[in-house]
């Protein structure tokens, strides 16, 4: 639309400067369904493709690292959104007092919310604006347009109530239309008095762009076809009864007819049997050959390497290596590929064992001794299969049990480390794979041997293929890249091995540059005959139950993160992650009983499998039976492969890990997180692997509890004179504890307090009780508010006894709220000895009841010294008293020997002198009430005098309510005006905060506000003891206007005045209890 009718405003013009940037992809090469392809609005392509072949996006690893997010990201300009909201609200405002003539567009109705806070997702919607729903106004705003309604067809059927989709269903269903006009219930264009096509049929194309105007659910017809069309989908709130019916019975007799017609060939149809047969499998076959392509590259990569190849004894084990890796990656390809949310998922080997795996293997070699070749294969392989089956019983039982979530409890930087660590062993490793070493150790020898003239060129000329290979990645981003480099290595050798005659394959071999050939005749299955149980040292596979559990540990640290960022970029959105842990626990099991090792859903590999096509279970069992294929006949080819390709692909992940961990984050991680990672890495590399997890995870906790530790546990402060309690006091009360509230300090504390968090509260109190600033400010009353306080442990429960002994020492009273003593918080403090060592602490359930008790306090401190000024006057002389301006002044001088004493000096100065409280209270006493009870309450509020309020005692009537009586409910009609002359009320109040409470004393009013204002009553008042009240009622207050409208009007001002005061007061009390 060109131009907005009367000055609106589109929000996407006025926040140019965040819509005006594309919105990019936030996870590269997202996977979307074919019915989300066919929907992505051409905006929206765009972007995706441009993601996808961006020069500058790198393959993720086997694992997803977290963390990953941009480095630099776009501005929001949140000032920008505020103003939208605020002329929104303008709008909205100017479209109620708009007539019918004057009609503002209804299009920034139904416009984007301008809260959004992704506006580059509206953009490919943007085009479409000029179309808005409000902008087709209607051919007159007088004319009501009647549409007849239409029959209904004799063939459909009422459904019952239980087999329909809910109401709501059906709004949603319905709602918002799917063409730019709009239509009633039976698809009546309104603007346009044309039929449209039936509500069963949709109404959108499958070029359709989505947006948020699209309908959350398919257009459907109101009523089902008939009772079989019903699915799940169609009840989406769960809101029709589940009971089992004959229907039930009929679909397990048609899945019995299926089944019996699928066994009889003469009932096949030939066009589904082709599909099914040919054509979905040649479809998926790219997408399985790239697939499989992976699964060779990771055996040789990780299988190959699965035993220390360097020690003598496994030397020989590469091809079994192998034949264990296609082992276990078959069985998880399986288990996913029938049972996971992720059609197109593959499962393989958990890459990161390997380390586990050659520190399990040099313990056992160690314990049991080379000597003993056969028992310490046989041990090593029984430890491997034995550590697979441990960690499919936690990744079951965490299933079982939900435990999925536990996980995000671990610090993600420890699992970043942990996967530097893992390419240092990488490195390490294609060092001594390459160079043949039978250990890389960090020492002189090492040195001298990798240097050596026929050692060089071996592991030299693979770290030099795994640079240009790890630099051209960079630049060349096809999925293609990787193995047609990977292949290009051992066809250039070949070519120079038979170009040039001096070079003899089996020389070579036994020079270090191809592979040790198995022996002849061996088999794929030939490492189950290692399985000698009879030959397997117990004892040794005790010694490595640590490194099983750390093995298990890091593998638990890897399923609940891949797997959610796997659905996030595959737009999956039903992702049931228990049920994920359980399908790895049955995977992971069922290697180890088959003598193979862990495996996991790789995140890496599924995202080729699915971008290249193999989004469909018939793909992954494809890809399981040909991994098999290539198992049977993998051994043979192990003799002929170059040393020099597996180096490069184990050089090329370790150099992808630890850039992954060292290079990636540190821009995104704080220094000491940073620094936590690169100890992991060192101390896994150099020392140990196991022990640098578990470095990891004590550096985690010190800094989780460093940087919880400078969170303060004091959550706000304030004093008396800043928030009282909620206790309706009369005038004189009110002024003294306003001018004495300064002497309580109420600190809120939250969270859960520690020996970390406690050290601040104790620095505060230290520093209020200071000589300096108590010397100022001096306190009379701390109170802890612990209602936002979740825990306490030892350290902190001891301190609030050393904060206690703190307040003694200073004359401090200590009280405690939002807690019971009988509390879990309470009895943790009250078992470190909390008040029970002569220093008494009070326990007050709510905020109120611990100011109210000092409140209290204070008045029964200025009650006592006025009594004592009256008795301490002198009896009337029958001479003329000259007045005495210090007389008071004189009677306080013992109060001036504190700085609090000094205060409450000043304070009993004011009230007395100022208000002459005891004149009043003298003269007074004889005047009958309620006349004496309105001069009380209303002298601080007005200046008439009791001449004035005489003329208002007969519209009052005494009225007495024992205790419990319901004076009136929230809700009701306003009938009368109460001064409480005996007694207690109290007032409660239904907020959004929860119930809140008001106590009202005698000598104070109650109900003015209603009752003058003629609404309904805000709150319920209960008499908590048996009063003695004063009531106006509405036809008394009636018969005051006309007779006394003076008084009248005065009451008025004084409700106002009541109401203002109480107002602010419950504000301020609200506030600090909800802060």
């Amino acid at each position: 639309m060109a131009s907005t009718p009367f000055g609106f405003s589109s929000w996407r013009r006025r926040s140019s400067s965040v819509t005006s940037q594309t919105d990019p992809v936030d996870v590269p090469g997202q996977i979307l369904s074919p019915n989300q392809t066919s929907r992505l609005a051409a905006g929206d392509s765009r972007l995706l493709s441009s993601s996808l072949h961006s020069h500058s996006y790198r393959e993720p690893t086997r694992s997803f690292v977290p963390g990953s997010v941009r480095d630099h990201l776009s501005p929001v300009d949140s000032a920008s959104f505020a103003r939208s909201v605020r002329e929104d609200t303008a709008e909205l405002a100017s479209y109620v007092l708009s007539d019918k003539k004057d009609r503002r567009s209804t299009s920034f109705l139904s416009r984007i919310s301008s809260t959004s806070s992704h506006p580059g997702h509206d953009h490919a919607t943007f085009q479409h604006e000029s179309q808005s729903v409000g902008d087709l106004q209607p051919s007159s705003p007088e004319t009501i347009d009647e549409v007849s309604e239409p029959s209904s067809s004799p063939s459909r059927t009422e459904a019952s109530p239980e087999s329909g989709p809910s109401a709501l269903t059906s709004m949603l269903k319905r709602s918002p239309p799917q063409s730019p006009h709009e239509q009633d219930a039976f698809g009546i264009d309104q603007d346009n008095k044309q039929q449209l096509p039936a509500m069963g049929v949709s109404q959108s194309s499958p070029a359709d762009g989505a947006s948020e105007t699209t309908p959350l659910l398919k257009s459907s017809s109101l009523r089902p076809e008939s009772p079989t069309s019903i699915t799940d989908i169609d009840d989406i709130e769960c809101q029709k009864p589940k009971t089992v019916s004959w229907r039930s019975m009929g679909a397990i007799r048609t899945q019995i007819r299926s089944i019996t017609d699928l066994a009889n060939p003469k009932t096949w149809d030939k066009r589904v049997v082709w599909k099914k047969a040919v054509l979905d499998p040649i479809h998926c076959l790219p997408a399985v050959v790239v697939g499989l392509l992976l699964n060779i590259l990771d055996a040789l990569s990780y299988g190959m390497i699965l035993f220390p190849l360097g020690n003598p004894i496994f030397s020989n084990l590469g091809p079994a290596g192998i034949s264990i890796f296609y082992v276990s990656t078959i069985i998880s390809q399986l288990t996913f590929s029938f049972g996971s949310k992720f059609r197109g998922g593959v499962g393989s080997e958990l890459i990161e064992v390997v380390p586990f795996f050659h520190n399990m293997a040099s313990t056992i070699t160690s314990l049991v001794g080379e000597d003993k070749p056969d028992a310490v294969i046989a041990t090593t392989i029984t430890s491997f299969a034995i550590s697979s089956m441990l960690t499919g019983l936690v990744f079951y039982l965490m299933g079982k049990f939900r435990l999925g979530y536990i996980v995000g409890f671990i610090p993600r930087h420890i699992l970043i480390g942990c996967i530097g660590g893992v390419g240092w062993f990488l490195v390490a490793t294609g060092l001594e794979v390459s160079a043949r070493l039978e250990e890389f150790r960090y020492d002189v020898d090492t040195g001298r041997k990798l240097v050596q003239a026929d050692t060089l060129p071996l592991w030299l000329i693979p770290l030099a293929l795994a640079v240009i290979l790890f630099g051209l990645q960079r630049k060349i981003t096809s999925k293609y890249f990787l193995p047609i480099y990977i292949l290009c290595v051992p066809i250039i050798f070949y070519f120079f091995v038979f170009s040039i005659d001096s070079l003899d394959p089996q020389k070579l071999r036994k020079t270090g540059w191809i592979f040790e050939a198995p022996e002849a005749g061996q088999p794929w299955w030939y490492f189950w005959t290692l399985y000698k149980f009879n030959l397997v040292d117990w004892g040794a596979i005790l010694e490595t139950v640590g490194a099983m559990f750390a093995l298990t540990f890091f593998s638990v640290l890897h399923v609940p993160i891949n797997v959610p960022a796997l659905a996030q970029i595959s737009g999956e959105d039903h992702l049931d992650l228990d049920h994920e842990l359980k399908l790895h626990g049955y995977s992971n099991f069922l290697s180890g009983l088959a003598g193979s090792i862990q495996n996991y859903l790789v995140f890496a590999n599924t995202l080729f499998f699915m971008r290249s096509g193999g989004d469909s279970r018939l793909a992954g069992i494809l890809l399981a039976a040909l991994t098999f294929g290539v198992m049977t006949i993998g051994p043979v080819v192990i003799g002929y492969i170059p040393v020099m390709v597996v180096g490069t692909l184990i050089f090329v992940l370790g150099f992808e890990l630890l850039v992954d961990a060292l290079v990636s984050p540190r821009r995104k991680l704080k220094l000491l997180e940073y620094l936590t990672i690169v100890v992991i890495v060192l101390t896994m590399g150099i020392y140990d692997f196991v022990v640098g997890i578990f470095v990891g995870i004590i550096l985690a906790f010190v800094s989780a509890i460093f940087h919880a530790s400078q969170v303060s546990a004091i959550r706000a402060t304030y004093t008396g004179d800043q928030v009282g309690s909620m206790v309706r006091r009369n005038p004189s009360q009110h002024h003294y504890l306003q001018e004495v509230g300064s002497q309580t300090f109420v600190i809120k504390l939250s969270g859960f307090l520690f020996f970390g968090t406690i050290v601040g509260v104790e620095e505060k109190i230290r520093t209020l009780i200071s000589d300096d600033v108590f010397r100022e400010h001096p306190i009379k009353y701390i109170i802890l508010d612990l209602r936002h306080v979740t825990g306490i442990d030892f350290s902190a429960a001891e301190g609030f006894k050393t904060i206690n002994r703190l307040l003694n020492g200073r004359g401090v009273h200590l009280l405690l709220s939002g807690k019971d003593a009988e509390s879990k918080l309470g009895r943790d403090l009250r078992a470190v000895g909390l008040g029970a060592d002569g220093l008494d602490v009070m326990f007050m359930p709510d905020l109120n009841s611990a100011l109210e008790s000092c409140e209290n306090e204070q008045l029964k401190t200025f009650y006592a010294r006025q009594e004592a000024l009256r008795i301490s006057r002198p009896a009337p002389s029958s001479n003329l008293d000259v007045p005495n301006k210090g007389q008071f002044s004189q009677s306080l001088e013992f109060l001036s020997q504190s700085p609090r004493r000094s205060h409450l000096d000043q304070a009993a100065r004011n009230v007395l002198n100022q208000q002459e409280e005891l004149k009043r209270s003298t003269r007074w006493r004889n005047i009958k009430e309620p006349l004496r009870l309105m001069l009380q309450v209303f002298y601080d509020l007005s200046g008439k005098n009791e001449d004035f309020w005489f003329r208002a005692k007969p519209y009052f009537i005494r009225k007495e309510y024992p205790s419990g009586t319901v004076l009136y409910h929230r809700g009701e009609s306003a009938n009368g005006f109460y001064l409480l002359e005996r007694g207690e009320l109290r007032a409660d109040y239904e907020t959004p905060q929860g119930r809140l409470s008001e106590p009202i004393v005698q000598g104070t009013t109650c109900g003015e506000l209603p009752f003058f204002s003629e609404t309904n009553r805000t709150a319920t008042v209960t008499s908590v003891k048996d009063c003695v009240a004063w009531v106006m009622d509405t036809e008394n207050w009636d018969r005051l206007q006309r007779e006394e409208n003076e008084v009248a009007q005065e009451l008025l001002r004084i409700s106002l005045k009541l109401t203002s005061e109480r107002m602010n007061a419950m504000t301020k009390y609200i506030s600090a209890v909800g802060n």
